[in-house]
């Protein structure tokens, strides 16, 4: 195992207010965790220092063994795939469905005057085949569901192959059937050896796929619990960081959460 992130003593203050507190946090290769907590815990505040689109306010924070504040983070953000809801208001409506995967390769959205080879174009097909989009290619992505969009971040967040990939509530907001979709293509990914390191926030336990190995929840933004999955989404743990008495079970390697 290589470490992917490690963050010392990470906190995050703006208008004078404690948004992180105090994180020590360590990521191994290996490993796929899940972000979990309460509205305004901090996650997806957290998300974007792992992105190398945020600085802590102070501690240390090093990606990919480069440490935020020390490094060009234009050439970092090209090692880490980032999949969020706000990449989706980025890529024009018009955009086929196989330019908005390829030019993730640029780390643009919109194709203009670049010059893709046809290697580009080979990988960026192969990750639709992956994430089940080989059929929307020459789509324009304005006209997708709200699970083809989502797919198709991911897709994009891939093509590059990046060595950390993020993904910030990647089933918010869809019907049963579609969540169920993306989730069970999420999990098939996560467990496949060649993965990269994952981070992936949600607000659902039930959001969370197969083959995540770790948890981190926060509350009120300090580090809660945080280690192995199993050991961490527990009925004691779940509960006192939401404040809400819950039953946590896990039956075929998915969570569930109900109140008492």
């Amino acid at each position: 195992m290589s470490e992917v992130v490690r963050l010392v003593d990470v906190s995050v203050v703006r208008d004078g207010k404690a948004i992180l507190k105090n994180i020590d946090w360590q990521i191994d290769d290996s490993q796929r965790w899940v972000i979990i907590g309460p509205n305004g815990a901090g996650k997806t505040t957290l998300l974007r220092i792992l992105a190398a689109q945020l600085q802590p306010s102070s501690g240390t924070a090093s990606i990919l063994g480069a440490q935020l504040g020390q490094v060009n983070v234009f050439e970092l953000r090209t090692r880490i795939g980032f999949a969020s809801n706000s990449l989706a208001a980025r890529i024009p409506n018009s955009e086929s469905v196989l330019d908005a995967v390829m030019t993730a390769s640029y780390a643009v959205t919109g194709r203009w005057n670049e010059n893709y080879e046809d290697v580009d174009e080979r990988r960026a097909r192969r990750v639709l085949g992956e994430w089940q989009l080989a059929d929307f290619a020459d789509r324009a992505f304005g006209t997708l569901s709200d699970g083809e969009r989502k797919r198709t971040q991911i897709a994009r967040a891939v093509m590059p192959d990046p060595e950390l990939l993020l993904l910030d509530e990647p089933v918010a907001s869809l019907d049963l059937a579609a969540r169920e979709h993306t989730v069970s293509i999420i999990g098939h990914y996560a467990s496949a050896p060649a993965a990269p390191a994952i981070v992936m926030v949600t607000h659902h336990l039930e959001e969370i796929p197969a083959g995540f190995t770790h948890a981190l929840i926060l509350s009120d933004g300090a580090a809660f619990a945080a280690g192995p999955i199993d050991s961490t989404l527990t009925s004691d743990k779940i509960s006192e960081a939401f404040g809400l008495e819950v039953v946590v079970t896990k039956e075929n390697n998915r969570f569930t959460a109900r109140a008492k």
